[in-house]
């Protein structure tokens, strides 16, 4: 690793791994394991709170810029958390991941997710190859369309790979509500293990359709955005949490955010980005601890309008 050890990485943030860990715990209501969900096709369990990379782990190989993002992978999989997702349209943030992973000798093994985001073929396949450099990942956990571009040329590479083993489970993913027709069309049509989309208090266009289709044909449901990029935290900045945050043991928008999220029986993971300590241990958090039953969530429903 460019400009610092391995050892120095560790000795720069190790001091703050146990504080971040426990108030990791201590955040959540009821404290105990984060909860886990299955995949359909599989039956193998996925804790429900996971890590996205967008924006987060871009960054350089500076200890001033990678120690934050070690100390919240560190904290990450302590908690109990596996998803760690990522993209080549994320710019450096592969590398970074698979770099600070390399740096943890010893934790607990992670779930690595990214994509394929090119044209052709050949592309896609050199790509992918590069990917699972950047990740030190061979096999991938899961490698997913990135907003089904060319997907119809990528989808046979990809259960190639996973005829092969290079890859353990094949996905599709979209930001926009716009592709979600399209979606439900290639769920319904083709086997697809996963599929990413946005969904949250803000933005619920994929409870009319695209999540009863992923839940009836079995299609393991990753869910970006949960925030809304920090819009969702910005409409409620300074504005108390509500009484029935309580009953979620909720200390936090985020958890209250992330549980609505997680109350919907078809979604397996949610993917909160970020590289704060601090939040990572509010967003983990939000896997412990009761999630609204059908008359919390309807009154949330109501009141979360944005």
């Amino acid at each position: 690793m460019s400009r610092m050890t391995r050892r120095r990485f560790l000795q720069a943030s190790t001091g703050g791994m146990l504080s971040i860990a426990l108030r990791a715990r201590a955040a959540g209501a009821g404290g105990g394991a984060m909860a886990s969900r299955p995949i359909p096709r599989s039956g193998e369990l996925l804790p429900v709170v996971g890590l996205g990379t967008w924006q987060t782990f871009d960054v350089g190989p500076s200890e001033a810029e990678r120690a934050p993002r070690l100390e919240v992978l560190r904290a990450f999989l302590a908690a109990g958390g596996r998803v760690v997702d990522s993209s080549p349209m994320y710019g450096r943030a592969e590398q970074v991941t698979g770099d600070l992973l390399a740096a943890l000798p010893g934790a607990p093994r992670p779930f690595l997710a990214t994509k394929v985001w090119t044209r052709g073929r050949e592309a896609g396949e050199a790509q992918i190859g590069e990917s699972m450099r950047r990740m030190r990942s061979d096999p991938l956990d899961l490698l997913q369309i990135h907003n089904l571009l060319d997907w119809e040329v990528h989808l046979p590479t990809l259960r190639a790979l996973r005829a092969r083993g290079a890859i353990r489970y094949t996905g599709i993913t979209h930001y926009s509500p716009s592709a979600f027709e399209e979606m439900e069309a290639i769920l319904r049509k083709e086997r697809v293990d996963f599929v990413q989309l946005p969904y949250s208090a803000a933005t619920r266009e994929a409870e009319a359709r695209l999540l009863p289709a992923a839940a009836e044909t079995g299609t393991a449901v990753l869910v970006m955005r949960p925030f809304e990029e920090g819009d969702l935290f910005r409409a409620v900045k300074g504005k108390p949490l509500p009484s029935w945050a309580a009953e979620l043991g909720a200390t936090a928008w985020s958890q209250v955010f992330l549980k609505f999220i997680l109350a919907h029986p078809a979604v397996t993971a949610v993917l909160p980005a970020t590289a704060n300590p601090r939040h990572l241990a509010e967003n983990v958090a939000a896997g412990t601890g009761p999630l609204p039953d059908a008359a919390l969530r309807k009154r949330m429903e109501r009141e979360l309008r944005f």
